[in-house]
């Protein structure tokens, strides 16, 4: 009995350290093909590879079409305010329909609602080619196609976003996440460039006809995707109360319900650089669309090099979203006063940056922290909060680079954003029961912080 006891205590032994060591293989292992996936792990991905590549032309054809639309609107007008109505008309249906958009995106198979969205957003698009280029194009008339591409968007958005963990999974949702902000950002190095190019050439007309034809390219990669290889979430059965479930979901959550509430403030003001770069460019800096197209390129440089820094990060956390929003309105506030051109095309690529992060950041960690059979109604409160915020916020930024100038109206969008960061970094911390460290003596260590949260 004694020597069978031993040599139990001995398999027992050689059993926890064979364990162990094939937990610690495994760890290595895991770490490896995570460092081999790093920055484009979603990639692997086969349908989101598709659907990546589709985004590329469509995003760039987005951004032709968005610098195209400013410009016209202000060579009609002669306005910023009028530029800050037609960005309020295309996000107006957000805020007034975009929870009814989740429930939708909720209920419905995604890749085909897709497949819908970005077919109507193409035939608007050649609408309002059509009236540019046969020279008939007023103001109102765009206001009209600002609107009506905001009511398709009330359900592309939730849809695109949440059809994204369907690709990918949940191990990768943060890096595709991110992987889509670069893609986004890449287009909009991009899109300025030609479309200050087509402009210059051939009207702004023309700039339309190219969006119009770039929403085939998120088709034609939605068509040939494996439906086999798309993991389906589950389906929202029709109900009634589906909508408030939602909200009383969001709200039970703080840590959702501040992450939203912030995006909302800086989607609403900090994010508002249609209306006040249009102004700087033809008020303060007096330059052409070329100029104004760099303006645009600058931003997105900072925003593309955020969003591939953020590709790096596995899981975000909310201290980085609230560092990366005061971050990015106390720089937005300190750029608009640049002295000179160059000047504030520095300063808007580091604003980029951090905008970003916070955004990228936000997205993940909201769609992370959900439920699944929740996500769409979810994703659709983030969406319509900030971009939703607009309506509000493009009138009122208009209005006042309209009466005070561009300069006092960027300051106030980074001021607005900087004050709710630092409200919401507060009630966080108090809702965590956390304090604010200031350790100079051993935060400048290998693992140490000179500022870190901590735990009262």
């Amino acid at each position: 009995m004694h020597s069978s006891h031993g040599e139990s205590d001995t398999t027992e032994a050689q059993t926890i350290a064979t364990r162990t060591f094939e937990t610690r293989t495994s760890r290595k292992h895991n770490f490896t093909r995570t460092k081999r996936g790093g920055m484009f792990s979603a990639l692997h991905n086969r349908n989101y590879r598709y659907f990546f590549a589709g985004q590329v032309v469509s995003n760039s054809g987005t951004w032709i079409s968005r610098i195209a639309q400013d410009w016209l609107v202000l060579s009609l007008t002669g306005s910023a305010f009028a530029v800050g109505v037609t960005t309020a008309m295309q996000f107006l249906p957000v805020l007034l329909f975009g929870l009814f958009g989740g429930v939708i995106a909720d209920r419905f198979p995604k890749r085909q609602l897709l497949m819908a969205t970005q077919g109507a957003m193409g035939l608007l698009a050649a609408g309002l080619a059509a009236l540019t280029l046969a020279g008939v194009v007023r103001p109102e008339h765009i206001y009209v196609f600002a609107f009506l591409l905001g009511l398709v968007t009330v359900v592309d958005n939730p849809a695109r976003q949440t059809f994204v963990v369907e690709m990918v999974g949940k191990a990768d949702l943060a890096n595709a996440v991110s992987l889509n902000s670069a893609n986004f950002q890449t287009a909009r190095l991009v899109g300025p460039a030609i479309a200050g190019a087509l402009m210059a050439a051939v009207g702004a007309g023309w700039a339309f006809a190219v969006n119009a034809l770039s929403f085939g390219a998120v088709i034609l990669g939605l068509l040939a995707m494996r439906s086999s290889e798309l993991r389906r979430q589950p389906r929202l059965p029709r109900e009634k109360g589906q909508l408030r479930e939602g909200l009383r979901y969001v709200a039970e959550r703080p840590d959702l319900i501040w992450p939203i509430v912030l995006i909302g403030f800086i989607g609403t003001f900090g994010f508002n650089f249609p209306t006040v770069l249009s102004g700087f460019a033809y008020s303060v800096f007096h330059v052409g669309p070329g100029q104004y197209g760099l303006l645009n390129t600058a931003l997105a440089i900072g925003s593309l090099v955020g969003a591939l820094l953020a590709a790096r990060r596995a899981r975000p956390r909310l201290r980085l979203l609230v560092a990366a929003a005061l971050g990015f309105g106390v720089l937005e506030a300190v750029a608009g006063f640049a002295p000179d051109f160059w000047a504030f095309a520095v300063l808007l690529t580091v604003v980029g940056l951090l905008g970003l992060t916070f955004n990228t950041a936000a997205n993940a960690l909201v769609q992370l922290r959900t439920a699944p059979e929740m996500r769409g109604r979810v994703m659709s409160l983030f969406m319509m909060v900030f971009a939703g915020g607009t309506p509000l916020g493009a009138p009122a930024v208009g209005w006042l680079t309209q009466q005070y100038g561009p300069r006092v109206g960027l300051f106030a969008c980074g001021l607005v954003s900087a004050g709710a960061a630092g409200l919401v970094g507060l009630v966080l911390a108090r809702i965590g029961n956390l304090r604010l460290r200031l350790d100079l003596a051993h935060g400048f260590g290998q693992e140490g912080r000179v500022l870190a949260l901590v735990p009262r």
